[in-house]
């Protein structure tokens, strides 16, 4: 079987459920494209997670969870004297904030296991890591891991890498920039936001961002922009530009990029093209954003109809 891999951090979520109450959920950047990519790719792929756990009770909840959507969790290793890290959303019109508690946060150890974590790269068709999944880890721990992604895709695994900026989890902007150069340059396919880029780099464009990752040696990149223009590069391809599904009332922003991502990595696994793959994109990350949470219930008749 063909096997997509996602590797990062999956935390307690606490999402407004109103009047001041909060639902508890499971949920991280990365593993919200597993969530999204399990439920876009055919069966004869396994979707997996590659991370690292406490072993307390919220721990093997998150793991219960994560077997329940159909994730494979093999990839998963369980540290002791660690938990998970929480982070609560809060809302204001449709964007959200959110505060962090992850000091004791197993994945910060996703990459002290060279060994381990070189088995669990062994064979994947593709693996996806982000921005969060680099600035958790120590300065060695990304490079152990962007070694790691760099040897994988040299044995023909596909890597991708969701930009994905949290500032407040980096030493500071240079090392920001650094980090984010350094995992474009282990990847295939780079999925960068132009607000974000524009804020670090001082992009005026997105053929700024293009640019600079094609520089790295990424082969496709595409450049999210909310509701605005969606910008391709691809190697075969060149630019193309796509506008994004119209939607009447955005409730909840959260996992829009994640699920975005899970779309496109997922049209590119079954070879259907940028175009097509794009399409797809945007059609799950329009659903996501009209509901609630990060793992949103997809209608895929609504989808598969948006690719006929």
């Amino acid at each position: 079987m063909k096997r997509f891999l996602t590797l990062g951090e999956c935390m307690v979520e606490l999402a407004p459920a109103g009047d001041q109450l909060y639902h508890q959920g499971f949920a991280g950047d990365t593993f919200n494209t597993a969530y999204y990519a399990r439920r876009l790719l055919p069966q004869d792929w396994t979707v997996g997670y590659c991370s690292a756990v406490g072993q307390d009770a919220v721990s093997d909840d998150m793991l219960d969870l994560m077997r329940g959507h159909g994730i494979d969790i093999s990839g998963v290793r369980k540290v002791a004297d660690r938990t998970l890290g929480l982070y609560m959303i809060q809302l204001i019109n449709g964007e959200r904030s959110f505060s962090y508690w992850r000091r004791q946060s197993a994945a910060k150890l996703l990459a002290d296991d060279p060994d381990w974590l070189e088995t669990q790269l062994d064979g994947a068709s593709m693996a996806q890591f982000s921005g969060i999944t680099l600035a958790i880890l120590s300065p060695e721990g990304r490079n152990t891991l962007c070694a790691a992604l760099a040897r994988a895709r040299a044995n023909g695994t596909h890597v991708a890498f969701d930009t994905n900026l949290r500032p407040r989890l980096w030493e500071d902007e240079d090392t920001m920039r650094a980090g984010l150069r350094m995992g474009a340059e282990v990847s295939d396919t780079v999925l960068p936001s132009f607000d974000e880029e524009e804020g670090l780099f001082g992009d005026a464009t997105p053929a700024d961002t293009i640019a600079r990752y094609r520089d790295c040696g990424a082969s496709t990149i595409a450049v999210k922009d909310g509701a605005g223009t969606l910008t391709i590069w691809d190697k075969t391809e060149g630019t193309q530009e796509f506008q994004p599904v119209k939607i009447d009332s955005v409730i909840d922003t959260t996992a829009a990029g994640d699920s975005f991502g899970a779309g496109f990595l997922a049209g590119l696994a079954m070879e259907r093209g940028i175009a097509a793959s794009a399409h797809l994109a945007m059609a799950v990350a329009a659903q996501v954003v009209q509901a609630r949470g990060a793992l949103v219930d997809l209608d895929m008749t609504d989808i598969e109809g948006t690719q006929a």
